[in-house]
Protein backbone atom coordinates (compact mmCIF):
# COMPACT_ATOMS: atom_id res chain seq x y z
CA UNK A 1 0.00 0.00 0.00
CA UNK A 2 2.88 2.37 0.70
CA UNK A 3 4.32 2.02 -2.82
CA UNK A 4 1.25 3.40 -4.71
CA UNK A 5 0.97 6.36 -2.31
CA UNK A 6 4.67 7.17 -2.67
CA UNK A 7 4.34 6.86 -6.44
CA UNK A 8 1.40 9.27 -6.48
CA UNK A 9 3.26 11.77 -4.30
CA UNK A 10 6.31 11.50 -6.57
CA UNK A 11 4.18 11.96 -9.70
CA UNK A 12 2.44 15.00 -8.16
CA UNK A 13 5.82 16.58 -7.38
CA UNK A 14 7.05 16.01 -10.93
CA UNK A 15 3.86 17.45 -12.46
CA UNK A 16 3.94 20.51 -10.20
CA UNK A 17 7.65 21.14 -10.76
CA UNK A 18 7.36 21.31 -14.57
CA UNK A 19 5.12 24.43 -14.77
CA UNK A 20 7.15 26.16 -12.03
CA UNK A 21 10.40 25.46 -13.89
CA UNK A 22 8.86 26.58 -17.21
CA UNK A 23 7.56 29.80 -15.60
CA UNK A 24 10.93 30.53 -14.01
CA UNK A 25 12.72 29.90 -17.31
CA UNK A 26 10.27 32.13 -19.20
CA UNK A 27 10.75 34.93 -16.66
CA UNK A 28 14.53 34.69 -16.98
CA UNK A 29 14.45 34.67 -20.78
CA UNK A 30 12.09 37.61 -21.27
CA UNK A 31 12.50 41.32 -20.83
CA UNK A 32 9.62 43.32 -19.45
CA UNK A 33 8.52 45.58 -22.28
CA UNK A 34 5.56 47.05 -20.43
CA UNK A 35 5.44 50.82 -20.62
CA UNK A 36 5.97 52.46 -17.23
CA UNK A 37 2.76 53.47 -15.50
CA UNK A 38 4.15 56.95 -14.82
CA UNK A 39 6.97 59.22 -15.91
CA UNK A 40 9.73 58.86 -13.30
CA UNK A 41 11.32 62.15 -14.31
CA UNK A 42 8.13 64.18 -13.90
CA UNK A 43 7.20 62.40 -10.66
CA UNK A 44 10.68 62.87 -9.17
CA UNK A 45 10.58 66.59 -9.96
CA UNK A 46 7.12 66.96 -8.39
CA UNK A 47 8.22 65.12 -5.24
CA UNK A 48 11.46 67.07 -4.88
CA UNK A 49 9.71 70.39 -5.49
CA UNK A 50 7.08 69.57 -2.85
CA UNK A 51 9.76 68.56 -0.33
CA UNK A 52 11.71 71.75 -0.99
CA UNK A 53 8.61 73.90 -0.50
CA UNK A 54 7.86 72.17 2.81
CA UNK A 55 11.47 72.54 3.97
CA UNK A 56 11.50 76.24 3.08
CA UNK A 57 8.08 76.83 4.66
CA UNK A 58 9.17 75.07 7.85
CA UNK A 59 12.49 76.96 7.99
CA UNK A 60 10.63 80.24 7.62
CA UNK A 61 8.10 79.29 10.33
CA UNK A 62 10.79 78.41 12.88
CA UNK A 63 11.92 81.02 15.37
CA UNK A 64 15.57 81.75 14.54
CA UNK A 65 16.80 80.60 17.94
CA UNK A 66 15.32 77.14 17.28
CA UNK A 67 17.68 76.58 14.36
CA UNK A 68 20.43 75.37 16.71
CA UNK A 69 18.08 73.01 18.60
CA UNK A 70 18.95 69.31 18.42
CA UNK A 71 17.11 66.40 20.08
CA UNK A 72 20.26 65.10 21.77
CA UNK A 73 24.03 65.56 21.67
CA UNK A 74 25.60 64.07 18.58
CA UNK A 75 22.51 64.55 16.39
CA UNK A 76 21.96 67.19 13.74
CA UNK A 77 20.38 70.51 14.66
CA UNK A 78 17.48 71.99 12.67
CA UNK A 79 19.96 74.10 10.68
CA UNK A 80 22.20 71.11 10.01
CA UNK A 81 19.29 68.99 8.73
CA UNK A 82 18.11 71.76 6.40
CA UNK A 83 21.66 72.19 5.07
CA UNK A 84 22.08 68.41 4.83
CA UNK A 85 19.01 68.29 2.57
CA UNK A 86 20.45 71.09 0.42
CA UNK A 87 23.95 69.60 0.33
CA UNK A 88 22.79 66.12 -0.58
CA UNK A 89 21.23 67.43 -3.76
CA UNK A 90 24.73 68.33 -4.89
CA UNK A 91 26.37 65.22 -3.46
CA UNK A 92 23.89 62.60 -4.66
CA UNK A 93 23.51 64.05 -8.15
CA UNK A 94 27.30 64.28 -8.47
CA UNK A 95 27.30 60.44 -8.44
CA UNK A 96 26.10 60.65 -12.03
CA UNK A 97 28.44 63.45 -13.02
CA UNK A 98 26.50 66.62 -12.14
CA UNK A 99 28.94 69.32 -11.05
CA UNK A 100 28.15 71.14 -7.76
CA UNK A 101 28.69 74.91 -7.76
CA UNK A 102 32.25 76.16 -7.47
CA UNK A 103 33.29 76.46 -3.85
CA UNK A 104 30.83 73.86 -2.54
CA UNK A 105 32.54 71.93 0.27
CA UNK A 106 30.45 68.92 1.21
CA UNK A 107 32.18 68.25 4.54
CA UNK A 108 31.72 71.82 5.78
CA UNK A 109 28.33 72.63 4.29
CA UNK A 110 26.05 71.36 7.09
CA UNK A 111 27.75 73.60 9.65
CA UNK A 112 28.20 76.59 7.36
CA UNK A 113 25.41 78.75 8.83
CA UNK A 114 22.61 79.04 11.34
CA UNK A 115 21.11 82.14 9.66
CA UNK A 116 17.55 81.53 8.51
CA UNK A 117 17.79 83.66 5.36
CA UNK A 118 20.93 81.86 4.20
CA UNK A 119 19.43 78.43 4.94
CA UNK A 120 16.36 79.30 2.86
CA UNK A 121 18.64 80.63 0.10
CA UNK A 122 20.73 77.43 0.17
CA UNK A 123 17.63 75.22 0.03
CA UNK A 124 16.26 77.13 -2.97
CA UNK A 125 19.62 77.30 -4.75
CA UNK A 126 20.19 73.55 -4.40
CA UNK A 127 16.61 72.87 -5.55
CA UNK A 128 17.31 74.94 -8.68
CA UNK A 129 20.43 72.82 -9.24
CA UNK A 130 18.49 69.55 -8.82
CA UNK A 131 15.63 70.79 -11.01
CA UNK A 132 17.97 71.82 -13.85
CA UNK A 133 19.99 68.59 -13.57
CA UNK A 134 16.97 66.27 -13.65
CA UNK A 135 15.06 68.35 -16.23
CA UNK A 136 18.12 68.08 -18.48
CA UNK A 137 18.07 64.27 -18.36
CA UNK A 138 16.55 62.26 -21.19
CA UNK A 139 14.71 58.97 -20.73
CA UNK A 140 17.87 57.29 -22.05
CA UNK A 141 19.87 59.03 -19.31
CA UNK A 142 17.61 57.49 -16.67
CA UNK A 143 18.54 54.04 -18.03
CA UNK A 144 22.26 54.83 -18.38
CA UNK A 145 24.26 52.30 -16.35
CA UNK A 146 26.53 53.44 -13.51
CA UNK A 147 28.67 50.36 -12.82
CA UNK A 148 30.57 52.14 -10.02
CA UNK A 149 27.31 51.97 -7.99
CA UNK A 150 26.51 48.36 -8.83
CA UNK A 151 26.24 46.05 -11.81
CA UNK A 152 22.68 47.09 -12.74
CA UNK A 153 22.65 50.58 -11.14
CA UNK A 154 21.62 53.44 -13.39
CA UNK A 155 21.13 57.21 -13.28
CA UNK A 156 17.43 56.74 -12.54
CA UNK A 157 18.47 54.97 -9.34
CA UNK A 158 20.44 58.06 -8.31
CA UNK A 159 17.35 60.24 -8.76
CA UNK A 160 15.31 57.70 -6.78
CA UNK A 161 17.89 57.81 -3.95
CA UNK A 162 17.61 61.60 -3.89
CA UNK A 163 13.79 61.50 -3.68
CA UNK A 164 13.78 58.85 -0.93
CA UNK A 165 16.45 60.70 1.07
CA UNK A 166 14.62 64.03 0.78
CA UNK A 167 11.43 62.49 2.18
CA UNK A 168 13.37 60.85 5.02
CA UNK A 169 14.82 64.19 6.14
CA UNK A 170 11.50 66.00 5.75
CA UNK A 171 10.07 63.47 8.21
CA UNK A 172 12.99 64.17 10.54
CA UNK A 173 12.31 67.92 10.36
CA UNK A 174 8.61 67.40 11.06
CA UNK A 175 9.49 65.32 14.14
CA UNK A 176 11.87 68.05 15.32
CA UNK A 177 9.17 70.69 14.83
CA UNK A 178 6.56 68.66 16.71
CA UNK A 179 8.99 68.13 19.60
CA UNK A 180 9.26 71.90 19.83
CA UNK A 181 5.51 72.48 19.69
CA UNK A 182 5.68 73.84 16.14
CA UNK A 183 2.92 72.72 13.79
CA UNK A 184 4.13 72.52 10.17
CA UNK A 185 2.66 75.37 8.07
CA UNK A 186 0.95 73.03 5.59
CA UNK A 187 -0.85 71.31 8.49
CA UNK A 188 -1.95 74.70 9.82
CA UNK A 189 -3.45 75.47 6.37
CA UNK A 190 -5.34 72.15 6.29
CA UNK A 191 -6.70 72.75 9.79
CA UNK A 192 -7.84 76.27 8.80
CA UNK A 193 -9.70 74.87 5.76
CA UNK A 194 -11.40 72.29 7.94
CA UNK A 195 -12.48 75.03 10.35
CA UNK A 196 -13.99 77.04 7.49
CA UNK A 197 -16.01 74.14 6.09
Amino acid sequence: MKTPILSLVGLACILNASPVAMHARAADDSTDRTAPSYDMKAQALLDLQAVNKKCVDLAEALPSDNLTWRPSPGTRSFAEVFLHVAGERYGILSMMGAKPPAGFKAREFEKSTTEKERIVHDLNQSWDFANKTITGMSNADFAKLLPKLGAQANEGDVVYILVADAHEHLGQLIAYARQNGIVPPWTVQVEKKKGNS
